[in-house]
């Protein structure tokens, strides 16, 4: 059985979309408080490496290529890596809302 040796440079689906959504700066005070909530998310329930790749890749705008040759990891463990901390976040999240 042949393992999948591709990933995307990019997430474009609708978490990805929602998480830019929340991070994006907007007046009310609904939209201050998720974001809030979900920095410290990121800052508390995230591992040392989920964060760092969350970090580049959502405040820095870095695409997975150039996270995976900052951190010398490879573009598939960047991609996994992110899948999981996207997918632990809105897991959390869930509780708030």
């Amino acid at each position: 059985m042949s393992r999948r040796e591709s990933y995307s440079d990019t997430f474009t689906g609708r978490l990805d979309q929602n998480i830019r959504e929340l991070l994006e700066e907007n007046d009310t005070s609904e939209g201050a408080k998720l974001r809030r909530i979900l920095l410290k998310i990121i800052k508390n329930e995230l591992t040392p490496r989920q964060r760092e790749i969350i970090m580049l890749y959502y405040f820095k705008s870095m695409d997975i290529a150039s996270i995976a040759s900052e951190l010398d990891i490879s573009p598939q463990s960047v991609s996994a890596t992110m899948s999981r901390a996207r997918l632990r976040i809105f897991r959390i999240l869930q509780y708030y809302f």
